[in-house]
C-alpha cells in the first residue's frame, strides 16, 4: 500500500473518496438484498419442480401399475422435438429461462398397443418436461448464490474495509495538518518574541 501523504490535497481526495465509496454502498446492499429475494424464489421454484417430479412415480404407480409389463414395448415412445433454454439479465446476472418445449411421440397403433399408453404418453411428457425444470432451476439457484456471494463480498469490501480505512486517513491527516498549523501559530509567536527582544 502506497504512503499516505499528509497534505491538503490529499484530504481533499480522501473526502471524495470516503463520499464515493458511501454513495456506492447503498447500491450495493439493494442488489444484494434483490438477489437474495431472487435466490429465494429459485430455490422454491425448484423445490417446487423436485416435489412435482417425486409426485409422478406414485402416480404412474397407482394409475398405471401395468407399465411394468415388460412384455410391451415402451421405449423411445416420448422424445424431445424442440428445447429452447434461453437467458434473462437479473442486474448483470445471467439466468437460464425455460423458453418452450415440443414434445415428438413415436405413431403407435391404437390396435397393437394397450389403450392406457395414451395416459402414459401424457405423464412422460410431464416427467421429461419437470426434469428440464429441475435443471433449469438448479442453474438458476446456482448463478444466484454466486452472484450473491460476489456482491456480499463487494459490499463487505466497501463498508468493513475502504471506507473505515478511508474515514481512518483523514483522522490522520486532519490531526497532522492541525497539529502543523498550531505548531506554526506557536513558532510564528516565539520568532515574534524573539524579534520583539532583539529589537533595541
Amino acid at each position: 500500500m502506497a504512503r499516505l501523504s499528509l497534505t491538503k490535497a490529499s484530504l481533499t481526495k480522501e473526502k471524495s473518496l470516503l463520499r464515493t465509496f458511501q454513495d456506492v454502498l447503498p447500491s450495493l446492499d439493494m442488489k444484494r438484498r434483490q438477489i437474495g429475494a431472487e435466490r429465494e424464489k429459485a430455490r422454491r421454484l425448484l423445490a417446487e419442480a423436485l416435489a412435482k417430479a417425486a409426485a409422478i412415480e406414485p402416480d404412474v404407480a397407482a394409475r398405471l401399475p401395468m407399465v411394468a409389463n415388460t412384455a410391451i414395448d415402451l421405449s423411445h415412445l416420448v422424445a424431445i422435438s424442440a428445447l429452447e433454454i434461453g437467458e434473462e439479465n437479473l442486474m448483470g446476472t445471467r439466468l437460464p429461462v425455460l423458453r418452450s418445449l415440443a414434445f415428438r411421440v413415436s405413431p403407435y397403433g391404437v390396435l397393437t398397443k394397450p389403450f392406457w399408453v395414451d395416459a402414459l404418453v401424457v405423464v412422460l411428457q410431464q416427467a421429461m418436461e419437470q426434469t428440464l425444470r429441475i435443471q433449469v432451476a438448479r442453474r438458476r439457484v446456482e448463478a444466484l448464490e454466486q452472484a450473491e456471494r460476489i456482491v456480499t463480498q463487494r459490499y463487505n469490501l466497501f463498508d468493513k474495509v475502504l471506507i473505515p480505512r478511508s474515514r481512518q486517513n483523514i483522522r490522520k491527516i486532519s490531526i497532522y495538518l492541525a497539529d502543523a498549523e498550531r505548531a506554526g501559530v506557536v513558532n510564528s509567536k516565539i520568532a515574534k518574541r524573539k524579534k520583539e527582544h532583539q529589537a533595541p
